[in-house]
């Protein structure tokens, strides 16, 4: 990935313009809008190549964006390395998006919705957190695949290899971001919650749980490690920066004149975790983790259930030029902002499209079980789950730990769900592996089912 071309200072081209040509300038200044003709935020790395407006010269038609945009920055307290404030606005595709978010994510939710059944509740909370750490993690060069890191999570067994350590730690990060959604950010939370995602994944496992120190040579690199694309701040820097990330995550907006849109900050934390790359490995992780902590701390309780790092993963050049963006044009975070509400955007759909289906499985589930005398009212919605499951993988195994790890319930409440299936209605066949009872589904699951009115023990 190649760092974007920098801007050209319009400040003196501005000047220089004014100078020779008043009417020019006054029509430059004049015709300024924060964003193109089409509504989007532009880095002059995208808009060199468009057909300017008019007679506008590609640095003449920037000029004039430029100068609509800074009358609506607003100065963040955060600074870069070399000093300069990171400043963002809210141009209309910003104001847009965080309505769509804030009606989507903040409660406001249709009342068929099924994540508002507490039956099904912690079975979509467990798949998502598995999700985004599967995702996270592969962002970061995890290998493993989605299947073996879901049986892994589900099982709760031992990770294999670096890449499995990785997903593993990423899930038990989710969790532990879960216990701590209520607490104020401290630099600890953020230092222990690095831990947690790099144990046993580093070459020099001291990096763990510590902020970088001056021995440590920290750079970003792109994929071929051939361009250094981000140098963060001295590590002399790192422990005020800490505190004022804390100082911002935990502010909430004391005064009108100080207001922050809920999901600004947290992308915003987002950014600057990541900008100030205060470890030596689990950077991007944590960032994504502390974006995760500020939405559920600040009452997003949706977010809980999607996972950007699935939306970011099938773009990631997007997402790394998003900060290449921010840096090379005056610490503008309006395009991370933007890029972020994006993937958040994604995300919800992609959630609601899930639940769709989902519920379409449930229902058909149901219907088919109904030719069974009065089956469907003696099950769960779990126990729907898993033979809607088993009737599309005849030889699925299920245990009591895996039915239990997915739908985040107690193992006598799981032991019973499966036992049920097994030994009441004979739908599932109990073996015994080890010291423990699997189940099975058999190949002729459908035709059970299908003959449940004529067996007498049910009716």
């Amino acid at each position: 990935m190649k760092i974007p071309l920098t801007p050209p200072k319009t400040d003196a081209l501005l000047h220089d313009i004014m100078k020779n040509d008043l009417d020019r300038g006054v029509k430059i200044i004049s015709m300024g809008s924060p964003t193109d003709s089409k509504g989007r935020y532009l880095h002059w790395d995208q808009l060199r190549h468009l057909p300017t407006p008019g007679d506008l010269t590609s640095e003449e038609w920037w000029t004039s964006i430029k100068t609509a945009r800074k009358s609506i920055y607003r100065e963040l307290p955060f600074k870069n390395k070399y000093g300069r404030h990171f400043i963002y606005a809210l141009p209309d595709c910003v104001l847009s998006s965080l309505h769509w978010i804030g009606q989507t994510a903040s409660g406001v939710v249709s009342s068929d919705t099924p994540i508002l059944n507490t039956h099904m509740r912690d079975s979509y909370l467990i798949r998502s957190l598995v999700t985004e750490a599967i995702s996270s993690s592969q962002l970061e060069g995890a290998s493993t695949t989605r299947n073996v890191a879901k049986e892994m999570i589900r099982q709760r067994r031992a990770p294999r290899d670096r890449s499995e350590q990785m997903i593993f730690n990423n899930y038990n990060a989710m969790q532990f971001i879960r216990e701590m959604q209520n607490e104020a950010l401290t630099p600890s939370i953020i230092i222990e919650l690095q831990k947690i995602l790099t144990e046993n994944t580093l070459d020099d496992e001291s990096g763990a749980g510590r902020l970088r120190n001056e021995h440590d040579d920290i750079h970003v690199v792109d994929a071929q490690q051939s361009n250094i694309l981000h140098t963060p701040p001295n590590s002399s820097e790192l422990a005020d920066r800490m505190d004022l990330i804390c100082q911002f995550a935990n502010d909430r907006n004391p005064s009108p004149s100080s207001f922050m849109d809920p999901v600004i900050r947290a992308i915003i934390l987002h950014f600057m975790l990541a900008y100030d790359h205060p470890f030596v490995d689990g950077n991007g992780r944590t960032a994504r983790a502390l974006f995760y902590w500020s939405m559920a701390n600040q009452r997003y309780w949706l977010m809980e259930f999607i996972s950007i790092s699935t939306v970011i993963k099938k773009s990631p050049i997007k997402y790394g030029k998003s900060y290449l963006y921010t840096e090379t044009d005056d610490n503008d975070l309006t395009y991370f902002i933007i890029h972020q509400l994006d993937v958040i955007k994604e995300a919800i759909t992609e959630l609601h499209k899930y639940l769709d289906r989902k519920q379409r499985e449930i229902e058909s589930a149901e219907n088919l079980l109904k030719t069974a005398s009065k089956l469907d009212i003696k099950l769960n919605f779990r126990q729907l789950s898993i033979l809607k499951n088993a009737l599309k993988h005849p030889g699925n195994v299920y245990t009591i730990k895996t039915h239990q790890t997915s739908h985040g319930v107690s193992y006598q409440t799981a032991r019973v769900d499966l036992l049920e299936l097994s030994d009441d209605l004979k739908l599932l066949d109990k073996r015994i592996r080890g010291k423990e009872f699997c189940f099975i589904s058999p190949s002729n699951l459908q035709e059970k089912i299908e003959n449940m009115n004529n067996r007498e023990e049910i009716i």
